[in-house]
């Protein structure tokens, strides 16, 4: 998609990047659509159609003991503003209904501003667990002592992070308790740039153990990254005005809605029980753009829910209240080390052609698309909850999975799935099963 960006002035700007009833065309209209808003052209597009996009080869070097290759669905979250430029987010997940949420509040925050984001610095944490100190105060005075010279030599390496401007920038010392004794933990924090970072921070803390041995005395055990990344947050915020909330443009209504939202968010951000399942919904996705690009989506999640839990209590990874206006605010800071150099996101077809899809540039931008993108899953939800509940959505889009696992194919999937439909009531399992046996009893 083009970059511009959207002026806002007392009327909504004419935008063009909304591409209505993009869900209602098939996957090749689709992807015809998305070459005209894109420039990638069709033949480039190759990667999203062909199963084999990852060739046996590719998948072998990757990963070990390889036996085959996985396909997931790639879906498109639509009508995202994001500081002021309209985006398209590639999701890569099973789970019917993730996209459509996310899209739906996107729209709906459209005309009310979109999504405002804010980004640290790529900054990643190497620990060094250093055991046996005798003196640990005196250890530290030394650390201390010659922190700029070990900076320096950890950036003394052939390499284009510090080429770029990355590398090494701080080193900070931590005592810590524990049954079998105090031990010194040190922090390398270091500036990836553009990477995830894991290799370069794993190398580092490991190139720098014997320095910090001689300087303590002690013995270094673990030297290796952390993923609770507390200094590379991503945050984004979004406004919504009661009419936008609301189903009907109803000012009323919408207030209605937004008080239970709050009351829901409440709830989440007071029991850990919910905030799991809360948090879960956020990461559905965060996580799925994850995968989508090519980046480690087990650490993002292990970072994310730590950082949820660092207060000493598991709570909601959002914030949402009610400002003078009557409008829904909603916040969103979590940890994303993602990278868009090196890793899968270079190795893999499909996760580059989302990458270019999505029009990222660097990891920090990428980062800044997934935490909108777990905001407005997150309010898409408690919405859904608040209102019809969570099922009435989520089976209907589920319903086309529920009819092929009965058996159906070809022409019947349709069929029996608008029978279902008609039928009225609560979707289950046994119901398809009936209306697909009736089906082809016709």
């Amino acid at each position: 998609m083009p970059r511009f960006r959207i002026e806002w002035g007392e009327t909504m700007p004419v935008d063009d990047s909304r591409i209505s009833g993009f869900y209602a065309l098939d996957a090749n209209e689709r992807r015809k659509i998305i070459a005209d808003y894109t420039g990638i052209g069709l033949d480039e597009m190759s990667a999203w159609s062909n199963p084999d996009s990852m060739d046996a080869d590719t998948a072998d070097r990757m990963i070990e003991n390889v036996v085959g290759r996985y396909s997931l669905p790639v879906g498109i979250g639509m009508n995202f503003l994001v500081d002021g430029i309209p985006r398209l987010i590639p999701f890569c997940v099973e789970e019917s209904s993730i996209v459509a949420a996310a899209s739906n509040i996107a729209k709906r925050a459209h005309p009310c501003g979109g999504f405002q984001t804010e980004m640290d610095p790529p900054l990643m944490i190497g620990q060094l667990q250093i055991l046996d100190v005798d003196d640990i105060p005196a250890a530290i005075d030394a650390i201390e002592s010659e922190k700029f010279s070990i900076i320096e030599r950890c950036n003394d390496i052939e390499s284009t992070m510090i080429r770029l401007g990355g590398g090494c920038k701080d080193i900070r010392c931590r005592t810590l308790e524990t049954e079998s004794q105090t031990m010194l933990i040190v922090h390398l924090v270091v500036d990836t740039r553009d990477a995830m970072g894991a290799n370069a921070v794993n190398t580092m803390a490991e190139r720098a153990a014997p320095w910090f041995e001689s300087l303590t005395g002690g013995r270094v055990l673990l030297r290796i990254l952390s993923n609770l990344a507390t200094e590379r947050l991503a945050r984004a915020t979004v406004r919504l005005s009661p009419e936008a909330i609301s189903s009907k443009g109803d000012a009323e209504e919408g207030r209605r809605i937004i008080e239970d939202i709050i009351l829901a968010y409440e709830f989440a951000d007071a029991d850990p029980w919910r905030a799991a399942t809360h948090n879960k919904g956020i990461m559905n996705a965060v996580s799925s753009i994850g995968v989508a690009c090519g980046q480690d989506w087990r650490a993002i999640e292990a970072g994310a829910h730590a950082y949820a839990a660092l207060s000493g209590r598991y709570r909601s990874m959002t914030r949402w209240w009610i400002d003078g206006d009557g409008w829904i605010n909603g916040s969103i800071e979590i940890p994303l080390a993602v990278g868009t150099v090196g890793g899968a996101s270079k190795v893999h077809p499909v996760a580059r052609l989302n990458l270019r899809l999505a029009d990222v540039d660097g990891s920090q931008d990428l980062a800044s698309l997934m935490a909108c993108a777990g905001l407005a899953q997150n309010l898409g939800a408690m919405r859904a909850l608040a209102t019809k509940g969570i099922q009435a959505g989520h089976m209907r889009l589920h319903l086309r999975n529920m009819v092929i696992s009965a058996g159906a194919d070809g022409d019947e999937i349709d069929d029996v799935a608008d029978a279902v439909r008609n039928h009225g009531g609560a979707i289950t399992q046994s119901l398809v099963d009936t209306m697909l046996a009736k089906h082809r009893q016709i």
